[in-house]
């Protein structure tokens, strides 16, 4: 199956603990979203933007990896799965819920994405915007 990745789990060694079987494709933008940060959590999420694009990363995962995956992210509850089309090809990420307001991400946090936008080699100003969104 293949996920799109756009939070915490961009970190390589993080998303290996995680899921296994989970091997990195490629980055790759998603049109028409941005990026935030909210809940208690202040964690990552994206939301429909018009002209606007997040950047993320492709991996391949294991129905088991997706399990997992729905553990960490306290599906159904905290998010759900979003489902898009990628060259024709069926993607799956994660979307919060309730879009709640704006929550800066804990410096723990942040850095944890901040390693995973070095890991995917994507551009940090996306990053810095949707911090900027508050």
């Amino acid at each position: 199956m293949l996920y799109f990745a756009y939070g915490s789990n961009l970190n390589h060694f993080q998303m290996k603990r995680r899921c296994k079987d989970s091997k990195f494709l490629k980055k790759m933008k998603l049109k028409n979203f941005c990026l935030t940060f909210r809940s208690k959590y202040r964690a990552a999420d994206i939301e429909p933007k018009k002209n606007s694009e997040v950047p993320g990363a492709l991996f391949n995962i294991s129905k088991s990896d997706e399990k997992k995956l729905d553990v960490y992210e306290d599906y159904p509850v905290l998010y759900k799965k979003h489902y898009f089309y990628y060259y024709r090809k069926k993607i799956m990420t994660y979307t919060m819920v309730k879009k709640n307001k704006f929550r800066y991400p804990t410096e723990k946090y942040l850095n944890v994405v901040k390693q995973g936008y070095r890991d995917c080699k994507l551009e940090k100003k996306y990053l810095l915007k949707a911090l900027k969104s508050f």
